[in-house]
């Protein structure tokens, strides 16, 4: 079972972090207001329609999901919601309440990284990295709903790199697909 926990047991720094901490002193923690995020339950006292991206970044210091553009066409905030990837820098808080949340600082297991991830070291996928959380959390939902993808499956990932680095991400997804096709056959 998942550890129950509060955003305020890690107080964020600097002026926004006052004005959480501050938030969070003035209300009572809402049960209604349940996030799960990477396993663990948050109970955010802050405005429902602050973006999930802000959230994760600034009060939960999950600073992998990255901020791009701000609306929701770069995928470099993608997170998965309920298995699904979502933008979150569009994606209010209100929506992601009693749902599950997985940022890319929770793709891994406990004691070996995701396929994905592993495929992405072993394919030298990153060149800036900037977007590649989030296109690993994109390719993470596409192998869900598509566990050996093709090559016009992955081409109609949206998220973006400045870098170029399509074809090793495409090498990767693959190899990811391939990963998981033998762990399956186990």
């Amino acid at each position: 079972m998942p550890e129950k926990s509060s955003t305020s047991t890690r107080p964020p720094s600097g002026t926004l972090g006052a004005a959480v901490g501050a938030a969070k002193a003035a209300t009572a923690v809402d049960k209604s207001t349940q996030l799960r995020i990477n396993g663990r339950e948050y109970y955010p006292a802050n405005d429902p329609d602050m973006p999930l991206l802000w959230y994760l970044r600034d009060v939960l210091r999950l600073t992998g999901t990255k901020f791009g553009c701000g609306i929701g066409a770069c995928g470099a905030c993608t997170v998965l919601i309920d298995g699904k990837a979502q933008r979150a820098c569009v994606t209010p808080i209100k929506a992601a309440i009693n749902h599950d949340v997985t940022t890319i600082e929770g793709l891994a297991g406990d004691s070996e990284l995701h396929p994905l991830q592993r495929a992405w070291i072993e394919e030298d996928v990153a060149q800036c990295g900037y977007c590649q959380a989030g296109q690993i959390m994109a390719a993470a939902d596409l192998l869900k709903r598509n566990p050996n993808p093709n090559d016009d499956d992955i081409a109609k990932i949206p998220n973006l790199c400045r870098c170029g680095t399509y074809p090793r991400i495409r090498k990767a997804i693959h190899r990811a697909a391939g990963m998981v096709a033998k762990r399956g056959a186990k």
